[in-house]
């Protein structure tokens, strides 16, 4: 119960308060794209890194976020300064002190390539499951190929502290200036039978049986023990956040830094593990868009102005980097269409995305091509290839437009929405037919297919979960409408309910929470996870039903939804004292999936919606009427509404 309420007062005081940077107007003040800038193993030019950054600025990028990684073909000849070295060292300064002086942000990949790893990581400190291989520990492609790195252990924060002394001591004169984030990737380390040394001890003390026999047996994952599963992701969840994204987030606030994560693909409460750092970051087309909706839901009820997304990575399909010898190649490399980006961006934006991280921009000297990264979408400073010139630059500033409309006042929200957690844990695996990267992609833990009920789409609901619940109830009891409304967090008219299973815990803070009066709709009745029961579990349901304020309907919500309509295409609302700025993304977004069809974008024949807008006291029709490719942004407030000309038409672009 400890570990719980000390996250709940982290959640609460980041939105009350503003603290751990999570208000910091430092964080992307410039609103322009970002683009993670590879830096391949090799001799660095300063030269280069000046030449590159002026070509960045120039092209209306707002900042970089350095990433160290193999030799490009993976030449184990080619020389370069050691990892972390003072020569290393030395490079990274430069280019801190030259986006200084260009007005640029710079961030840090808090490591060489992903996850974090270390050549010289000591005995004992690396990831490993039950049965202690080192097999899921290993890392090839480092800053120092061909030496063999290990992976970290994610769920032991002495050793994350051991790790980030080494990184401190790199990046210490970095640190200086500008604020920059110390980024952290997608959690891409093996979990199956995840472990780590006390972890039966924990289970044991958490749950009150032993998980190890689960283990030792290789059943853990069995579809007959899918309540014990459920028991072994609660106590993981704990450990993931309190051993790596707390300490995480400590160090960056520590060294003056700020810390910005892709939670995607840890095994932990998402909702919980994104609320914890300052910038939570999402991806995409990897993952889904509403995908996004997770951090941005996160970042709402903690405050964090800014929700990031990791942007085009594999847009048209996937290649090893084994392809080619060592140095891969993404299809239609060099050729991508900016209009097919668009439909990418614009179905982040319309799932709460307001920050552009490029993937990306790939260490060359100006003019050259000879580096590239084996999965991105590929920017350059060559105009033989697509991502530059005028091109590239028209479309960072609608982006940069939009995102600033996006970061606008607060998040708009009429209904809360239980996420489905509970259900994803006693889910155990996917169906191969749903798995796309298959190795770091088995378990429905990872949620990267859910979004929001469609029936509920008008009122633009926000995910929450346990620890959200509470933080309501407590903002109901402490605080009066009108401050509520102040604040970041949205003043919620509802709570929508539709899981097969639900905590005990989780359970009990709803009672708490229809008591303080909130409209509850429970779609059915749920069922208590995990392998030991809790007696009154029926009774707690019992009382929830009773109360006049909850119902199976969605009828006990009194409120209208903001945007009426048939076939409402996906949109994203900010509210700033009273005006509502509402991007609707042209509807072809929902149709994207990943690998997205080259020239798909070309095939939009545009679209009309007819919406009915319920804002001050009124009900207002209007006509979005969808050119092809193009997005619509709206203005709302008590004199109407109006449409803002975002000014960027897509071409083809022929090469």
């Amino acid at each position: 119960m400890r570990q719980r309420t000390t996250l709940l007062l982290i959640i609460v005081c980041a939105t009350l308060m503003g603290c751990c940077g999570k208000s910091d107007p430092e964080l992307y003040p410039t609103y322009k794209p970002y683009t993670r800038w590879w830096w391949f193993s090799s001799e660095i030019d300063d030269n280069d890194i000046r030449d590159q950054l002026i070509w960045l600025r120039d092209h209306e990028f707002g900042g970089v976020e350095i990433a160290w990684i193999y030799p490009m073909g993976l030449d184990s000849t080619t020389v370069h300064p050691a990892f972390l070295s003072p020569e290393w060292a030395a490079h990274v300064n430069y280019a801190k002190h030259v986006t200084d002086s260009l007005g640029l942000g710079c961030d840090f990949t808090y490591g060489t390539l992903w996850p974090f790893s270390d050549v010289d990581l000591p005995d004992g400190d690396q990831t490993r499951n039950y049965f202690d291989s080192i097999e899921p520990a290993r890392r090839n492609y480092t800053w120092d190929y061909p030496k063999e790195a290990r992976i970290l252990n994610h769920l032991d924060h002495r050793a994350f502290y051991r790790y980030a002394a080494k990184m401190n001591k790199g990046l210490a004169e970095a640190y200086k200036g500008s604020k920059s984030g110390l980024f952290v990737d997608s959690w891409e380390v093996e979990t199956e039978y995840l472990w780590t040394p006390g972890f039966d001890k924990r289970f044991m003390h958490e749950h009150g049986y032993d998980i190890v026999p689960y283990m030792e047996q290789h059943t853990l994952l069995d579809k007959e023990n899918a309540e014990v599963f459920y028991d072994y992701m609660r106590t993981m969840s704990r450990y993931v956040i309190n051993e790596f994204y707390l300490p995480f987030a400590k160090n960056a606030w520590d060294k003056g830094a700020f810390s910005r994560a892709q939670c995607g693909g840890a095994p932990v409460d998402l909702l919980n593990a994104f609320c914890v750092v300052d910038v939570p970051e999402t991806e995409a087309i990897l993952y889904e868009p509403p995908f996004s909706k997770i951090a941005a839901s996160a970042a709402t009820m903690s405050g964090t102005p800014v929700v990031s997304a990791e942007t085009f990575t594999c847009a048209y399909g996937w290649t090893s980097l084994r392809y080619m010898n060592g140095r891969g190649h993404s299809p239609y490399q060099g050729k991508e269409q900016i209009a097919d980006l668009k439909l990418i961006c614009d179905a982040l934006f319309a799932n709460g995305t307001n920050q552009i991280i490029w993937h990306g921009f790939p260490f060359n000297k100006v003019g050259d091509t000879s580096n590239f990264f084996y999965t991105t979408c590929q920017i350059s400073t060559s105009e033989q290839n697509n991502l530059s010139g005028e091109a590239l630059t028209e479309f960072n500033r609608y982006m940069t437009r939009v995102s600033r409309y996006m970061r606008k006042g607060k998040n708009y929200s009429d209904i809360a929405v239980y996420m489905p957690t509970e259900d994803a844990w006693m889910g155990g695996a996917y169906p191969d037919s749903v798995r796309k990267v298959k190795a770091f992609f088995w378990g429905q833990y990872e949620m990267r297919f859910i979004n929001t009920p469609e029936v509920l789409k008008g009122y633009q609901p926000l995910w929450v979960n346990e620890d959200i619940i509470r933080k309501i109830t407590y903002l109901l009891q402490t605080t009066s409408k009108h401050e509520r409304r102040r604040g970041r967090m949205p003043d919620f008219k509802g709570l929508y309910i539709d899981v097969e299973y639900m905590d005990k815990c989780a359970l009990a803070t709803v009672l708490n929470l229809a008591q303080e009066g909130m409209p509850i709709c429970m779609v059915r009745d749920p069922k208590e996870p995990g392998k030991r029961k809790l007696d009154k579990y029926a009774e707690v349901l019992k009382k929830i039903r009773a109360l006049p304020n909850v119902s199976n309907s969605i009828s006990i919500f009194d409120a209208k939804p903001l945007i009426e309509g048939e076939n409402l295409p996906d949109f994203w609302c900010r509210e700033e004292c009273g005006t509502y700025y509402v991007f609707f993304a042209n509807p072809m977004t929902q149709t994207i999936s990943y690998p997205l069809p080259y020239c798909y974008a070309f095939t939009d024949k545009g679209a009309v919606r007819h919406i009915t807008v319920n804002h001050h006291g009124k009900s207002e029709p209007y006509t979005l009427q969808f050119e092809p490719m193009q997005s619509i942004l709206l203005k709302i407030n008590k004199r109407g509404i109006k449409q803002i000309d975002l000014g960027f038409v897509p071409k083809k672009i022929e090469k």
